[in-house]
């Protein structure tokens, strides 16, 4: 039986341990693999596996030795509670050994979950599955993770309190994350709340999320963005002193100043345009970004933007013979005073 994209999370979670089994199947083997071990652990629990209650079997060892799937199912463990034989990185090719396996199963065994990436609908394994009376295939496609999805990855982590704009930061991350690091993020938040009562605001998930490429670099641009050229010379020089390259340093001001053009001229307003910049900003970032924005203004960040695309060319330009530093410094010193108009 096929298990619909709305159903799947449900099932994940409280997985029927009278069905014979389980196929997950899905070109990312990260998300693939994270919902099967949602599914295992809801069957078998956390000790699961150290009570010898899982058996995992390579789907490339089954091909060579097809027996090890029903030694698996018909084992009689010393402890009791359920248990699973998990094969892993299936193909087509192994699925008339899964069908003898599905077809002598019975109830008490233990259940069949199986794994594969991508499989078209002609897929010999993929019809077994959808066709069985008593088990279920579920596809997993890179879709970000609904509201529900999060909420359920944030209560398993202990967090339960998390404010409203937290959670629109922590769905904007998940759409910008891959599974593995969101989940990361959420268990590296719930250690950073520990102990603490208090509601998970979006300065939390700034804490907490991975730091962008530009991070060392946000001190000039604010300094730029909000007119304070008297501070541009000494922090050039720190930079320059870390290796700083100024093509580098003017590409990070141009996706700066871009981001908050495209604030600026949201047609919901700042607002609205700093929650669709990609990659996203949280907490206080977002909110001096947001200043920086409605200050500026839609037109004069436009002539920001030309300014820095004239400077990236002198740059690049092969009769360059200025050094590229001072060029990039007397940019964002006529950046910083154009902020004053």
């Amino acid at each position: 039986m096929k298990l619909s994209p709305r159903d799947a999370p449900g099932y994940f979670a409280r997985p029927d341990p009278s069905r014979t089994g389980l196929l997950i199947y899905g070109v990312d083997a990260m998300r693939v693999a994270l919902k099967r071990q949602e599914v295992i652990a809801a069957l078998i629990g956390p000790q699961g596996e150290e009570e010898m209650r899982l058996t995992r079997i390579p789907g490339a060892e089954l091909r060579k030795d097809p027996a090890m799937l029903q030694d698996a199912i018909k084992a009689q463990g010393f402890f009791p509670g359920a248990r699973v034989a998990f094969v892993e990185d299936a193909t087509d090719v192994i699925t008339p050994i899964i069908t003898d396996a599905l077809t002598d199963w019975r109830t008490g065994d233990a259940q069949v979950i199986v794994t594969a990436g991508s499989l078209k609908a002609a897929s010999k394994l993929r019809k077994l599955f959808e066709t069985h009376n008593n088990a279920y295939a579920a596809a997993i496609y890179d879709d970000p993770p609904s509201k529900a999805e999060i909420e359920a990855t944030l209560a398993k982590s202990g967090l339960n309190n998390v404010g409203t704009d937290a959670m629109r930061d922590l769905m904007t991350l998940a759409q910008e994350l891959d599974p593995g690091d969101f989940r990361q993020t959420v268990e590296k938040l719930s250690l950073y709340m520990l102990g603490d009562e208090s509601s998970v605001t979006s300065d939390d998930i700034a804490i907490c999320a991975p730091a962008s490429s530009e991070a060392d670099l946000d001190d000039v641009l604010n300094i730029v963005a909000e007119a304070r050229s008297g501070e541009i010379g000494p922090i050039m020089k720190r930079l320059k002193a870390q290796g700083v390259q100024p093509v580098g340093l003017c590409i990070a001001a141009t996706r700066h100043f871009r981001s908050l053009y495209a604030a600026a001229s949201d047609p919901g307003g700042a607002g609205q345009g700093i929650a669709r910049v990609r990659p996203p900003v949280f907490g206080k970032r977002r909110d001096r970004m947001l200043r920086q924005a409605q200050n500026w203004g839609a037109d004069r960040l436009q002539q920001a933007l030309t300014l820095l695309t004239e400077t990236d060319l002198q740059l690049r330009s092969a009769g360059q013979t200025a050094p590229a530093m001072a060029l990039v410094e007397r940019a964002l010193i006529r950046l910083a005073m154009m902020a004053r108009r």
